[in-house]
């Protein structure tokens, strides 16, 4: 039976229990884009598969992007609960398979299925809060999900050095941990969705675009392909590189030609239509880059230069957290208060762009005082800018169109980082071995410090300064590099429109004028 979308208002005790549902729904998918990272050394070691390694990070990332779109659409049409649930088991099968791979090849496998399921968490967490919060009283409680990014952005890497430091735990192998810790978590977000998550379906009469998914997904697998790891791996000028991202773009031209004729598209072109769905899509990018960018080659700088153990890096990325969340809370309690938004994407990334280019400033005999100030500077300006441009787009789009917006943005802050960290990493690699050169070692020795960090231990006290400083060097043209493009993203938020957030009565009105939209 169809219902209409009701102008019953959630208690704050009913929101903050819904809420321990989906945040620990997030925290899951969140903390699996990192916790891999520090564990990846052990997991080679086990399935000698040095020369796949970066598809196990790859992959997951592959599948949670391509899908977030689809989640949106597909909740709109079903309804959010079963389909965020649907998510859940998916997360929760991966994990058991991912734990249980006995070679290369299953992990990655695997890992893809994790991500397919981490799409939808990620994506339906904000549209879920979207359709039982008004944005006046929206920041209050989406600060809180910066809090679980920031979190899962140290406790990922913790993690996952804890587990891979020890060869066995209860009998199992000490890294394979990292994937079976999600069940618990997972099994916990079931119960407390199934128990809470109550919000009545808006039923419509629906096509899915299947056409329009498999365009999708199959232009941006073959892009991220090539950005991320053919052109890294094998040159940017290589056929095989050239022949992935000719592809992927190609695809992606018939996946926009087709979007605009389909009857019910994944993604309407006409949110682009909408200013403030274009602005927000373009700073989830530049934001997701750049947050990435960070959390990626600080705990590299930390272990190569400084020589801390994965455990050590992580701890150390503390400040970095600190930032995100304390910032992420303040702006969305302030946000609620005032019912302002558009100052904090301007004041977020002009002190993240301020950060990154003080990073230039770390070197081989940097205090790490000085490092956590230059970590609080980038968190503090990702707290202020990551939840209040969801704010922002969720008030600026019709209810009907809610689902979709919000997926969709997820889903260019998801591009963003992926082709952020390919950059990040390429511009290293690239550096690196350049610098390498002009010191002085000569092609094997620079290729082997390059291969495996560990060589630079092997090296006399004069060689082992200059390969730091040539990693030092190389670090600096990433901040540097990183700099102007998170500061494109404080030129972009000066453009924000700043519209009246709507209240409870406002958005009663809205959801049932949406729900006579579906029925009519």
């Amino acid at each position: 039976m169809t219902k209409n979308a009701p102008s019953k208002e959630h208690s704050h005790r009913e929101i903050m229990i819904i809420l321990s549902g989906l945040m620990t729904g997030m925290l899951l998918a969140a903390l699996d884009q990192t916790i891999v990272s520090t564990a990846l050394k052990s997991i080679v070691e086990d399935f000698n598969g040095l020369d796949h390694y970066t598809w196990v990070v790859t992959a997951y990332l592959l599948t949670s992007t391509a899908s977030t779109p689809l989640y949106g659409k597909i909740s709109d049409l079903y309804g959010r609960r079963i389909v965020f649930q649907f998510a859940i088991v998916t997360f929760l099968i991966g994990s058991l398979a991912a734990g249980a791979s006995q070679n290369m090849e299953q992990l990655i496998a695997t890992r893809a299925v994790q991500g397919l399921g981490a799409g939808g968490l990620m994506a339906l967490t904000f549209v879920i809060i979207g359709d039982i919060v008004p944005p006046r009283e929206r920041g209050r409680y989406q600060g809180y999900f910066g809090a679980v990014w920031g979190l899962s952005s140290v406790a990922g890497p913790l993690l996952g050095g804890f587990f891979s430091d020890r060869s066995t735990i209860l009998g199992i192998t000490g890294w394979r941990w990292i994937f079976y810790i999600n069940i618990p978590f997972a099994i916990a977000a079931l119960i407390i969705t199934s128990a809470v998550l109550h919000i009545p379906k808006v039923k419509r009469e629906h096509k899915i675009d299947y056409l329009g998914a498999i365009l999708l997904v199959a232009g941006v697998t073959l892009t991220l392909l090539a950005v991320s790891i053919y052109g890294p791996q094998d040159g940017w000028t290589d056929s095989k590189t050239l022949t992935y991202l000719g592809s992927g773009l190609l695809t992606t031209l018939l996946f926009l030609k087709w979007e605009s004729t389909a009857v019910e598209p994944i993604i309407p072109l006409t949110l682009f239509k909408n200013h403030t769905f274009s602005l927000t899509s373009i700073l989830g990018a530049i934001i997701g880059a750049g947050m990435f960018g960070a959390i990626v080659m600080l705990p590299l700088y930390m272990q190569v230069v400084k020589g801390y153990t994965a455990t050590e890096a992580g701890l150390k990325l503390i400040p970095l957290m600190l930032g995100i969340v304390s910032t992420s809370i303040y702006s969305g309690k302030a946000i609620t208060k005032h019912g302002h938004y558009k100052r904090f994407p301007i004041i977020g990334t002009a002190i993240m762009t301020i950060g990154l280019v003080a990073m230039v400033r770390l070197d081989i005999d940097t205090p790490y005082w000085e490092l956590s100030i230059y970590a609080i500077m980038v968190g503090a300006g990702l707290g202020l800018s990551m939840q209040t441009i969801v704010i922002a787009l969720q008030n600026a789009v019709d209810f009907k169109d809610m689902g979709v917006a919000t997926s969709s943005n997820t889903f260019f802050r998801s591009l963003g980082s992926v082709f952020g960290t390919a950059a990040f990493g390429t511009i290293l690699t690239n550096r690196l071995g350049h610098y390498l050169a002009t010191s002085g070692f000569d092609p094997a020795q620079a290729e082997q410090i390059q291969n495996n960090t560990a060589a630079i231990a092997t090296l006399s006290p004069e060689g082992k300064i200059t390969a730091l400083n040539a990693f030092v060097d190389s670090f600096h043209v990433v901040f540097l590099v990183g700099a102007p493009v998170v500061a494109v993203g404080f030129i972009v938020a000066l453009f924000l429109r700043e519209t009246p957030l709507r209240t409870n009565a406002d958005y009663a009105s809205a959801r049932n004028e949406a729900a006579g939209e579906a029925l009519g």
